[in-house]
């Protein structure tokens, strides 16, 4: 009896649905749900800030034709980049699912309307999405991480202008001053340079008073013997190969990045930003151009030989023999996937020499690794690899016309502008990237979301 009462209870309820669905059918028509630019039914409705919804190939449409960020019936602007109403749309195609299925037909067959809408998604994904304010930092730079960012900055200013005021000079002086005119203080500044180990033999050449027209004319076979004593091979060969140096240049050979930049300003400025925006090219260029000079002592840095075991950094680029196939293989795979890593293991090999200065080319490599990988996400994400190829010769035009443009009016910068650029790009650059690295981060998470 009682399951004859659930049978009847269900079956009046199943009436009174099917009664109301019907009394909907009735009252609901096409005409209350028309997108006012084309005057059919809603396919994908979108609607914008001001409540009015759209086609969204309609919208579309209207944004490539007007370029304009605004509702077309209204003209009220709208902000962020419009969604598809998702309840109105699942509405619309239970209603009235043939009359949708056919629009979306015609729709498809239409060449301009795919490429408005293409057009139009496009310029959504290239749209920071709005991140939510937690009260810890908000999308446009403010909150903790701007007054981070911003004591980051005056501290990096503040060590800039200490190290600018207080680093010595003598060292730049020797890559300038003729080795016969040094003083014996000078020939001492040069010796300690070769290494840690050259300090064990200071003392004896301040005792014998060794300047410069005595250094030229020391042999080997004066420092096996007293006062000199130098007992190990090694150290001899060292000091002798770079005197041999110093005698065919007449002055001390740039060795560490100060005196590199004191003898080839231009060179050190276009390799310091030619190596941050484009690694590959700039690589290859030295290759090409500077191979003795920059490109051995780079690979030999970055890809040493297993029998090398010199005692430091110095002795190791003194006698540059070309590279194995070995040393080849290795550097041309970092080369093509990772060549900012390469940058960051030649400046770890650097740092008993330039300490701090090597610490922020090694993040700023890391930063720029991250937003290259970035880049390449998103270019995969569009399905757009197969535009590589012209990016990378529009890149190339690019860095060669900016280069050339350098190259012309480069004897007309001041020496101040160059020193602002070089300094801006070694210690303020990595700041820089700190912020775009974060906000990749955030819009990549803004996305999964």
């Amino acid at each position: 009896m009682e399951e004859d009462e659930t049978l009847q209870g269900e079956r009046e309820r199943a009436e009174i649905e099917t009664g109301a669905t019907a009394d909907m059918g009735r009252q609901i028509s096409v005409s209350e749900f028309l997108c006012h630019c084309c005057y059919d039914i809603l396919v994908n409705p979108t609607t914008l800030n001001c409540g009015h919804s759209f086609c969204r190939h309609c919208l579309a449409l209207w944004w490539v034709s007007s370029k304009k960020n605004e509702c077309p019936e209204c003209r009220e602007k709208w902000e962020g980049f419009p969604k598809v109403n998702i309840l109105l749309r699942d509405v619309i195609e239970k209603l009235f699912s043939d009359a949708i299925e056919q629009r979306k037909e015609d729709i498809q067959q239409n060449s301009d309307v795919a490429r408005s809408l293409a057009t139009f998604q496009k310029y959504g994904n290239d749209q920071i999405p709005t991140v939510p304010n937690t009260g810890r930092f908000n999308p446009r730079g403010g909150g903790f991480f701007s007054g981070v960012l911003t004591a980051l900055t005056c501290v990096a200013v503040v060590l800039l202008g200490y190290h600018w005021s207080s680093r010595e000079f003598e060292e730049d002086d020797l890559v300038h001053k003729p080795v016969a005119k040094w003083t014996a203080e000078e020939v001492i500044l040069w010796l300690e340079q070769l290494g840690p180990w050259a300090s064990h033999y200071k003392e004896r050449f301040l005792l014998e008073k060794v300047n410069g027209r005595l250094l030229l004319t020391l042999t080997e076979e004066d420092f096996t013997k007293a006062p000199y004593s130098i007992e190990s091979s090694n150290h001899r060969k060292a000091i002798m190969a770079e005197l041999e140096c110093v005698k065919a240049l007449g002055v001390k050979p740039p060795q560490n990045l100060w005196e590199y930049k004191a003898v080839n300003p231009g060179k050190s400025l276009f390799l310091l930003y030619a190596l941050k925006s484009s690694p590959r090219l700039s690589m290859f260029y030295l290759y090409l151009f500077d191979y003795a000079e920059a490109f051995l002592p780079f690979i030999h840095t970055i890809c040493p030989m297993q029998e090398e075991k010199h005692e430091d950094v110095f002795t190791k680029l003194l006698d540059l023999k070309d590279p194995s196939w070995k040393q080849w293989r290795e550097f041309i795979v970092k080369y093509l996937f990772l060549p900012y890593q390469l940058i960051a293991e030649f400046a770890w090999d650097w740092l008993d020499v330039h300490y701090w200065t090597s610490r922020f080319i090694i993040v700023n490599a890391m930063l720029l690794s991250v937003l290259e990988l970035f880049s390449f996400w998103r270019l995969w994400s569009r399905r757009e690899l197969k535009t590589i190829p012209h990016r990378m010769w529009r890149h190339f035009w690019k860095v060669s016309t900016q280069g050339l443009f350098v190259a012309i009016f480069w004897p007309f910068i001041p020496q101040f502008v160059c020193n602002c650029l070089f300094y801006w790009a070694l210690y303020f650059n990595p700041i820089i990237n700190i912020d775009l690295v974060v906000t990749k981060v955030r819009r990549l998470e803004a996305q999964v979301q």
